[in-house]
């Protein structure tokens, strides 16, 4: 271990991309703070999860990427077996039966799930990068990802399903898929999506749960829908109301995030709207694109091959996050629980971002070894 460390090239050390993620932690627990309720203790479980995320990135970047890698079937098995766990004895909160109690500990296996299915990509794509273009290849890692894939959606977790794929894709395109590939996908795709989404509206459509298909079709039509529309009406009112500055020096307690049910996580944004107004929102916009950039920088960056793809998906992971959460807030997707990355409460989503940014710190750290 003390061997591998002295490879290490501390200049290298990100500590820019630390201090971005905990600026974002203070900012959320701020706004974790403004909507708690009385007697609830969210705050101080945020700053604890802040404090511990920072810790367990300091650790995982001192450890070679490739050490972890080396287990990831171990890694995929346990992602499984924490999935079907889910689905034998998971908590259900709000309908939804996604969380693991262990004692004091309650978890959301999910948002692990996207750590631990971007390092098995990453290894699978690495191993058998001679043979990214073989369909049984393509085949095969179709299915390792629909498997985890079926267990989330059938928690109902639609939302973490889509962030998988889009995982995935991107992925696997950055691994060098050919176009011959892409070209006739995305010519048989793109019709099919379209008509897809077409059947989705219908009555008769099978696909989605009739709650799913109330929130598309509340996007299209939201004077029909006023009641799937209240989350994200009152979103869009609240961060109208905090105009160019905010209300963060308002001393009035009177705010019109308070109407918004789970505004400490899915609708996080409306309360940042509200509180900074749009230049506290263009502020943050502006934190998430520094991330999202050095993410890929190190992916361009990155010693190897295996690297490089970790860092890319990483990168997407955050990426269509930041995208659907504020696209739900603003009433521009359909309502659905994406978190946002270490503003939104909730210490799953924290710890498997906090994760992500060792992973990118450690991959900043390896010496070169080639990516032929």
């Amino acid at each position: 271990m003390l061997s591998k460390l002295k490879r290490y090239d501390f200049k290298r050390y990100n500590i820019p991309l630390l201090i971005l993620v905990f600026i974002l932690g203070l900012i959320g627990a701020y706004l974790i703070k403004q909507v708690q309720a009385e007697g609830e203790n969210l705050f101080l479980k945020q700053l604890v999860g802040v404090a511990g995320g920072i810790i367990i990135a300091l650790i995982l970047s001192l450890i070679d990427y490739h050490f972890i890698c080396n287990f990831y079937i171990i890694l995929y098995i346990i992602n499984i077996v924490l999935l079907v766990l889910v689905k034998l004895i998971g908590k259900t909160i709000n309908y939804a039966q996604r969380w693991v109690v262990i004692g004091p500990i309650q978890f959301q296996p999910s948002e692990l799930s996207k750590i631990i299915l971007i390092l098995f990509l990453a290894t699978v794509f690495t191993i058998y990068r001679s043979k990214i273009n073989n369909f049984i290849l393509i085949g095969l890692s179709i299915i390792a990802i629909a498997i985890p894939v079926l267990f989330i959606l059938d928690q109902p977790n639609l939302s973490t399903s889509m962030i998988i794929l889009f995982i995935f894709a991107i992925m696997l395109f950055t691994a060098g898929l050919s176009w011959k590939i892409i070209l006739p996908v995305l010519i048989i795709g793109i019709p099919t999506i379209l008509r897809l989404f077409w059947y989705i509206q219908q009555d008769y459509q099978v696909l989605l749960n009739d709650y799913q298909q109330e929130r598309v079709l509340s996007i299209l039509h939201p004077d029909e829908y006023p009641e799937t529309m209240f989350q994200q009406d009152n979103s869009e009112l609240s961060i109208g109301s905090g105009q160019l500055y905010g209300k963060i020096f308002d001393e009035s307690d009177k705010r019109n995030y308070d109407s918004i049910p789970i505004s400490e996580s899915d609708f996080i944004f409306s309360v940042a709207g509200e509180e900074f107004g749009f230049i506290g929102c263009c502020f943050i916009l502006v934190l998430y694109g520094i991330i999202i950039y050095i993410c890929l920088t190190t992916a361009r960056k990155a010693p190897d091959y295996m690297g490089m793809l970790i860092s890319v998906g990483i990168a997407s992971m955050f990426m269509f996050q930041v995208f659907v959460n504020i696209g739900v807030a603003t009433a521009f997707l359909p309502n659905t629980g994406v978190p946002l990355p270490f503003l939104s409460y909730g210490l799953s989503s924290l710890i498997s971002g906090m994760i992500a940014v060792g992973l990118i710190l450690n991959i900043r750290l390896q010496p070169k070894r080639g990516r032929g």
